[in-house]
């Protein structure tokens, strides 16, 4: 865990926390898993069909650009077609070449000025800012539209060296509009602490692709459903 300039967060903030009811419900951002070819278009459009899904991040590693476009494209028309937003993980240069909706940047792949200059005025452009407020405010300065935070619980999906806690969700959404999206290790049966610190979306990938797609994505609408 790397030391955050700002100092580290009140712990009381967490219990004074209330989520704003008048920020959009929390939402679900599918990451897909690494091999997306064979069968997976189909459980990405069963996935799509189970319910209510937001964005959906494109993340395939160690192959070129011609075969990640191609693998790419079949995906992306699946989520033109059920309006759900389709993010390219790492690469500015490929979401341009899709015409993605937009770029997911971890803190090696790009500043969010570059991304919205070759993407557009309204690409989608996230950043990866681990368990920094440091961080994270710097991406909101160069024109980010969303903030990632975590790893919040262990996860298998990429190695972990930063442990975020639900107060950083509960600061931010308190100071900030942009929204914050929680990351890591994320299940139906441990997202709701980070739905109640105040997660705008929850980022899934292991939780959903491990299993039966349609009943995760289910399970995590039952949980991200705004009480009552």
């Amino acid at each position: 865990m790397d030391i955050d300039p700002l100092g580290p967060l009140d712990p009381n903030f967490a219990a004074q926390f209330t989520r704003d009811m008048r920020r959009p419900p929390c939402q679900l951002y599918l990451i897909s898993p690494l091999e997306v070819d064979g069968a997976f278009p189909d459980r990405l459009r069963r996935a799509l069909d189970a319910g209510p899904v937001a964005a959906f991040q494109f993340r395939v590693k160690d192959v070129d650009q011609h075969v990640a476009a191609a693998l790419a494209e079949p995906l992306q028309r699946i989520c033109a077609d059920a309006d759900v937003a389709f993010i390219v993980n790492d690469s500015i240069s490929l979401a341009k070449r899709l015409g993605a909706d937009g770029v997911h940047l971890g803190q090696g792949d790009g500043d969010p000025r570059e991304a919205r200059d070759l993407l557009g005025p309204t690409a989608q452009v996230g950043v990866t800012c681990h368990d920094s407020r440091h961080l994270a405010m710097e991406a909101g300065e160069g024109g980010a539209d969303y903030v990632a935070f975590g790893a919040f619980y262990p996860t298998t999906t990429k190695a972990v060296s930063h442990v975020a806690e639900p107060v950083l969700l509960s600061w931010w959404s308190t100071v900030f509009e942009i929204p914050c999206v929680a990351i890591g290790g994320i299940t139906p049966a441990n997202a709701a602490p980070l739905v109640a610190a105040g997660a705008d979306f929850l980022a899934a990938s292991n939780a959903v692709w491990g299993g039966d797609e349609a009943a995760a994505v289910r399970a995590f609408a039952e949980v991200m459903a705004r009480p009552k």
